[in-house]
């Protein structure tokens, strides 16, 4: 990832950096095409709208609160990107300790179920962890409860059991902990479970690295939860206010979440294709393949704002901005409409 690390490095000066410009559509970048259905214009404004129905829904906010002429705190967005460049985030999230054993394990082909359960069960609290999170609606494949490593890698396979640990290192990292924080952490998290099997089944259709993407698509979520934490540590500092206005929230999400997607994976020692398809999913290149990563979190997003009964894009627009065929579009929606429907 020259270009990321370039950048990065760039920013390693003694004066804080002014943040860049905010992009209007950073969280949903549909590629150009030369033949597209509808002008660019029409699908980057379909994309803002729909990013802007995720925002007032993830921080309990109406349209006209988010579109606000209040100025976000210009000084708290210059520490933010501070921190960001120059790696000195309070909340940036560590490398779970058993990450490199298990990556090593899971992208062996030749290994086996008895190997990786042993692995598993080496952890006790891992172990606990993995059973909860193998027995909610989005991994679960039956009525019957899991009950040991064993029968969860026997029925959910290697690569189901991928995604289930991927899930389990990163489900602490977003639980709430304070009241404040509660139903934004709550939702940001049901959101990266939803984007991230939707990429997975995207990616799937596409032979593609299925569980890769499903573990590049929780990093934008944990983006959040660790951008939000960090606003308010730059608040609390500045001002003497630990909670910062969701105008700021937003303007902060909109620019760095990427920036924060690609440090978490940098941190955790990720893969190389891991940043590559962030990055694919940042800044799409015109005339190539749209991303599985950008289609199933556009899907996911929509899906979730449906099933919560919120503000969305219109069905007949979704197409407009997905690359995928309306077989393929039916085929990932009605398996995601089947993990939303056994949430509570």
């Amino acid at each position: 990832m020259p270009g990321f690390f370039s950048w990065i490095a760039g920013f390693f000066v003694t004066e804080k950096p002014t943040p860049p410009a905010v992009s209007e559509a950073r969280l949903f970048n549909p590629s150009k095409s030369t033949k597209p259905a509808i002008a660019a214009e029409d699908a980057q404004s379909l994309s803002l709208q729909l990013e802007e129905n995720l925002f007032c829904w993830l921080l309990d906010t109406g349209p006209a609160q988010l579109r606000s002429e209040q100025a976000p705190s210009h000084q708290a967005l210059q520490e933010l990107d501070h921190r960001l460049a120059n790696r000195k985030m309070e909340e940036l999230p560590r490398r779970p300790m058993t990450l490199p054993m298990l990556m090593k394990a899971l992208s062996d082909e030749s290994g086996d179920r008895q190997k990786l359960s042993q692995i598993i069960l080496g952890d006790p609290s891992l172990t606990d962890q993995i059973l909860q999170v193998a027995n909610s609606p989005y991994f679960r494949t039956g009525d019957a409860t899991i009950e040991s490593v064993d029968q969860a890698v026997f029925i959910l396979g290697i690569d189901g059991i991928r995604n289930v640990i991927s899930a389990t290192v990163m489900r602490p990292m977003m639980a709430a902990r304070n009241s404040r924080e509660a139903l934004f952490a709550q939702r940001a998290w049901r959101w990266g479970l939803t984007c991230a099997r939707a990429a997975e089944f995207i990616a799937k259709l596409q032979g593609e690295d299925a569980s890769a993407h499903f573990t590049v698509g929780l990093l934008p979520a944990l983006s959040y939860i660790t951008i939000r934490r960090e606003l308010q540590h730059i608040c609390r500092a500045q001002r003497g206010s630990g909670e910062p206005d969701v105008v700021l929230i937003r303007t902060a999400l909109a620019r760095y979440q990427w920036v924060a997607s690609q440090l978490i994976a940098s941190e955790w020692g990720l893969p190389p294709k891991y940043h590559a398809y962030l990055m694919s999913a940042e800044r799409p290149v015109p005339d190539q393949e749209q991303a599985a990563l950008v289609d199933g979190m556009v899907i996911g997003s929509r899906e979730v704002l449906r099933h919560a009964h919120q503000r969305n894009l219109p069905e007949e627009d979704l197409e407009h901005i997905v690359h995928l065929t309306p077989e393929q579009t039916g085929r990932v929606r009605t398996a995601i409409k089947a993990l939303l429907s056994q949430q509570s």
